[in-house]
């Protein structure tokens, strides 16, 4: 029984769809054989019956015959006329009888002069009309031709019934069935050999996957894409849209599948390069796009099948998403460089002081300790009242532990106060703001000015804004580079890795709401201020 079940329900999509087209076509050739059957049936019953009608229509219509009717036929020479033109057309009898139905012709002569049966002479005698019945006479039942004998005044004074016997004919429809019965089965042994094939090359166009293994690579399809945080769509070899995970919709502000799916590509992504990739074939990989007002970060690849472009795929996400991560690994960054320098700066004190020990000048020792101590406890305590935040101060600590490494001074404005640092305030931005703008100031600093180089941070929360100004005593920034010092790779440094830290700051600040001004210090340098709404961006 189990092995009847498998065969019945394999497992295989290959083979079964080997029997289920075969199956088919056998119902069809089936189906068909039946009604071309009962056709030929029908058609062999009816040439056959009009073959009877015409035999007798001929009978009746002989002189002779028609002459001995009218005479009663004293010479007996109906019967062996009859017999004689039954024997030419094989049909199986020939009975003349009068209008009474008394026989005059007959296979078998016992039966001559008695009456006629099967009840189907009233139309030929009394309506004078030839016909085709079928009925059971003497002989059995039989396929009949009727026609009716008039004398020389038109009246009816007989009547032919020229018969093939039913079950004659029945095995004359047999035999041309059988005659196609070897046609059927080259047509389903065709039909079977086509199955296969076709089996076959569906199977390939599939690579080889039971609708099983199919189902489970679209629900891990389904599964990866909606995992995916960048936004991925596909289309068609004719640029019509195919697929989109969730985060494509939400990026470029969709709600639901439906309201893209079917439009094409210049529809949802004017200018997007997807088109360009569909025609061309060769990949783009990312290319910054402006889609709905967003600037976004595309990669596209095309999508072959033997060697066919049969559509491209494109994966997509925010550019702002990207500067966030690269602010956030330049914040990390920062954080490694403020331990490193602390390390190191306070790694150079130690041996300095393990060598004064060394040589018994203690008293020196202790002076340097004190000095150090002094100078960062006087920077912490000041640092403490102006800004207790703890990242903010964390910041500027680790600068000013920086500073001292690069021989530059940082000075602390005494005016400052930023004792109301907005608890919603993104640090991480602050972070890659105000780090930035100082390391750029002591690079500076170090650089030009040629007195002491010199750092001043003004802080203050006076009003409905932060601010902050940064200012050093370097060379400045010249007027031709001041209007796009903020730009990517523009740099008052060369363009060897720089032009980055700015831009960094411009985008920071765009996302928190605030603004950035470039003039010229006191100190002789340049002068950075910027300020962030207290209620976050506006």
């Amino acid at each position: 029984p189990m092995t009847l079940l498998r065969w019945c329900k394999p497992e295989k999509l290959q083979t079964r769809m080997i029997i289920l087209v075969t199956g088919l076509m056998a119902t069809l050739i089936l189906a068909v054989g039946w009604i071309f059957s009962n056709l030929l049936g029908a058609t062999m019953e009816g040439e056959i019956g009009r073959k009877a009608l015409m035999v007798a229509e001929s009978v009746s219509s002989i002189p002779q015959i028609r002459k001995a009717m009218a005479a009663g036929d004293p010479d007996r020479l109906i019967q062996p006329l009859a017999e004689e033109i039954r024997a030419k057309t094989g049909a199986e009898f020939i009975v003349v009888g009068d209008r009474s139905g008394r026989r005059y012709s007959h296979p078998d002569p016992a039966k001559l002069g008695k009456f006629m049966v099967g009840g189907d002479n009233r139309r030929a005698i009394e309506e004078g009309e030839a016909y085709v019945s079928q009925a059971v006479g003497s002989l059995g039942p039989s396929i009949r031709g009727k026609a009716p004998i008039f004398d020389d005044d038109g009246r009816v004074i007989g009547v032919v019934s020229v018969g093939y016997m039913v079950e004659d004919v029945m095995e004359t429809i047999r035999a041309a069935q059988y005659r196609i019965l070897p046609l059927v089965a080259l047509v389903l042994m065709f039909g079977v050999g086509g199955a296969a094939v076709l089996a076959r090359s569906f199977k390939e166009a599939i690579f080889g996957l039971e609708p099983k293994e199919i189902a489970a690579l679209l629900q891990e399809r389904t599964a990866i894409l909606e995992t995916i945080r960048e936004g991925v769509v596909a289309s068609d070899e004719d640029g019509v849209l195919t697929l989109a995970n969730q985060s494509a919709l939400e990026t470029i502000g969709f709600s639901a599948p439906g309201e893209i799916l079917g439009r094409s590509i210049g529809e949802v992504f004017p200018d997007s390069g997807m088109e360009e990739v569909l025609k061309s074939g060769e990949r783009q990989l990312d290319r910054e796009l402006i889609v709905n007002g967003s600037e976004m970060v595309f990669n596209m690849i095309p999508l072959r099948q033997e060697e066919e472009i049969t559509g491209v795929v494109a994966s997509f996400r925010r550019k702002d998403e990207l500067d966030i991560l690269a602010r956030e690994l330049s914040a990390v960054r920062q954080y490694a460089d403020l331990l490193r320098v602390q390390a190191h700066e306070y790694s150079n004190k130690l041996h300095t002081i393990g060598g004064l020990i060394q040589l018994e000048s203690y008293a020196e020792a202790l002076e340097l300790i004190v000095a150090e101590d002094a100078s960062l406890q006087d920077f912490v305590s000041r640092l403490t009242r102006i800004a207790p935040d703890p990242i903010l101060s964390a910041l500027l600590i680790g600068k000013f532990n920086h500073a001292q490494e690069l021989k530059v001074g940082f000075a602390l404005d005494p005016e400052s106060s930023m004792a109301e640092l907005p608890a919603e305030l993104d640090r991480t931005r602050l972070v890659t703001i105000l780090g930035n703008l100082l390391d750029n100031a002591f690079e500076a600093a170090r650089e030009g000015g040629g007195g002491e180089p010199l750092v001043r941070l003004l802080m203050s929360d006076a009003g409905p804004e932060l601010s902050f100004t940064v200012e050093d005593s370097g060379l400045g920034v010249n007027a031709e580079l001041a209007e796009r010092i903020f730009q990517k790779g523009v740099s008052t440094k060369g363009r060897n890795g720089r032009g980055v830290g700015l831009f960094l700051v411009a985008g920071a600040l765009r996302e928190v709401g605030g603004r950035i001004v470039l003039g010229k210090a006191e100190l002789g340098g340049a002068r950075f201020t910027f300020t962030i709404p207290k209620q976050g961006r506006s």
